[in-house]
């Protein structure tokens, strides 16, 4: 049976060197925290993403405009015909769930005259997309009216701008005409937060079209089936029907590569902060050397060793893991990250959390393996010898 140093021995041994151990616990922080941060990153926009789409809601695009609803354009009037046309489509006393909207980013600006402007994500609407949207909630102020317009939670993080500067009663310009905030909604979760919506027929004359860029509506007995011939059968319309769900599930493979590059570079950041970690692993060992031979000559195997080195180094790492977690729930969840369809909150959730701890105990191990090889080398003699 394999003889093991008490468990003191590893506790004791992190308080003999202060120093030492305040760079390991500083560095694990800061790795754990980068992989935090990646995975609160990732999970925010999939989040996201998925939650801005209602299982049973149906989105109405031109053909070939799948991808994208701001390059969409679809028939005005499009959004009646479909509610005439389909059985089953949701009402509540006796206003169907369609909602014909305009999607399209504009720059607004501040000012009169201002130059450039800031960048936001506009949406047309009637009072039924707030059937269809039931994630929307207005928490101030009332929906807008003529140049009105009521803005989301996160729209002042994707324009970045103060919320102060979009409180309800301040103005903002939009094709040489101010446009008072009415309101502000929240849409928990959903891309929708980072968006300014406002009455549909006045952003139609502000962006001079008189086009629509989809019809939502939500089923009730109706089936995708039946709107999926709808679309078929009406070549004149050019329509093509997605799941709400399946068209945001296209938006989350299209941001891949975005999600991919953000692992990417916290896993080299993250490899620079480890291998440093790893010199101060090394240098802490390599003092350590006689103190290794005189354990062996009291009949401790190598094995037992480097399981109480590996120890030490885990309840170091673990704590930085610890530290990690509490300042990423702390400065990091629910950050507001912009992005190019408007912005998001990090997600500093259990999976996260537990991603971050395997971190620093997977960093505790694999940095206390080749500090203790290197050290139990020596035969014990030469050990004991060590300066």
């Amino acid at each position: 049976m394999l003889r093991l140093l008490p468990w003191e021995y590893a506790v004791r041994n992190l308080g003999r060197a202060p120093t030492r151990l305040a760079l390991t616990v500083g560095g694990s922080a800061l790795v754990v925290l980068l992989v935090l941060a990646a995975a609160a990153f990732v999970r925010g926009m999939k989040r996201s993403l998925q939650v801005s789409g209602n299982p049973r809601n149906v989105v109405l695009l031109g053909a070939g405009s799948e991808e994208s609803v701001e390059r969409s354009e679809i028939l005005a009037g499009a959004d009646g015909i479909v509610a005439a046309s389909v059985r089953g489509i949701k009402t509540r006393l006796g206003v169907p769930y369609v909602s014909p909207e305009v999607h399209m980013a504009s720059l607004l600006k501040t000012a009169p005259g201002e130059e450039g402007g800031y960048m936001a994500m506009l949406r047309g609407v009637r009072p039924a997309a707030f059937l269809v949207h039931d994630q929307v909630r207005v928490v101030e102020g009332r929906l807008p009216g003529p140049d009105e317009l009521l803005v989301g939670r996160l729209a002042g993080a994707r324009m970045g701008l103060d919320d102060a500067r979009l409180a309800v009663g301040q103005k903002l310009w939009l094709d040489h005409r101010a446009w008072t905030i009415s309101g502000r909604f929240e849409a928990p979760g959903t891309v929708m937060e980072a968006e300014i919506w406002c009455d549909l027929r006045e952003l139609q004359i502000a962006a001079k079209r008189d086009n629509l860029s989809c019809v939502v509506l939500t089923l009730d007995t109706a089936e995708f089936a039946d709107v999926d011939v709808f679309s078929k059968q009406r070549l004149d319309l050019e329509l093509v029907a997605l799941h709400e769900t399946d068209y945001y599930a296209k938006l989350t493979e299209f941001y891949r590569p975005v999600q991919v590059v953000v692992w990417i570079s916290a896993l080299l950041i993250a490899l620079g902060g480890f291998f440093g970690g790893l010199n101060t692993m090394y240098a802490a060992f390599a003092a350590r050397v006689r103190e290794m031979g005189s354990l062996q000559t009291l009949g401790y195997s190598r094995r037992a060793i480097v399981t109480s080195m590996v120890q030490e180094s885990t309840l170091a790492t673990l704590a930085g893991a610890l530290l990690a977690a509490a300042a990423g729930l702390v400065f990091l969840d629910g950050l507001a990250v912009r992005f190019s369809m408007g912005a998001f909150g990090l997600v500093l959730d259990a999976p996260v959390l537990a991603l971050g701890l395997l971190a620093g105990l997977v960093l505790g191990i694999v940095g206390a393996l080749p500090p203790a090889w290197h050290c139990l080398r020596p035969a014990i003699p030469e050990a004991l010898k060590a300066a």
